[in-house]
């Protein structure tokens, strides 16, 4: 981010990022501060501080559409691993992770659909070393 002064909205954007995924969320703004931080703080002030903020949808719900999404593109898995931490940091189980990836099977197809199951087991492996629970 650059230097200046945070705006609410970055802070309402901060905040919900750190709510939905905590660390992993904030090492992928921390990543691009040397090379973008405008991008770094493009995410977090628009999909985190206007549209994840919004009335209308929990949190989950918000999540089950994201994790469908980035499924159902099969070209984003560094963000799809991160949003199903997310959606597990919000409330969905493992259960319904893996049957919003046969649902995308339907719609995305299965490479789609394998790509992302694939995701999940990982996700699920590195929560279960790092001892990290599911909400």
């Amino acid at each position: 981010m650059n230097e200046k002064e945070p705006t609410e909205r970055f802070k309402r954007g901060l905040a919900k990022l750190k709510e939905i995924d905590g660390e992993a969320g904030e090492k992928v703004i921390e990543s691009l501060k040397d090379i973008a931080p405008d991008l770094g703080r493009y995410v977090i002030e628009y999909p985190f501080g206007d549209v994840y903020s919004r009335e209308g949808l929990d949190l989950k719900s918000r999540e089950i559409a994201t994790v469908s999404a980035l499924t159902a593109m099969g070209n984003a898995t560094p963000q799809l691993k991160v949003h199903i931490h997310g959606a597990l940091n919000v409330g969905c189980s493992r259960e319904e992770i893996v049957e919003i990836m046969i649902q995308m099977s339907v719609y995305a197809g299965f490479p789609s659909a394998l790509n992302g199951i694939f995701a999940a087991k990982e996700v699920f492996q590195e929560r279960d070393e790092k001892g990290l629970s599911d909400s």
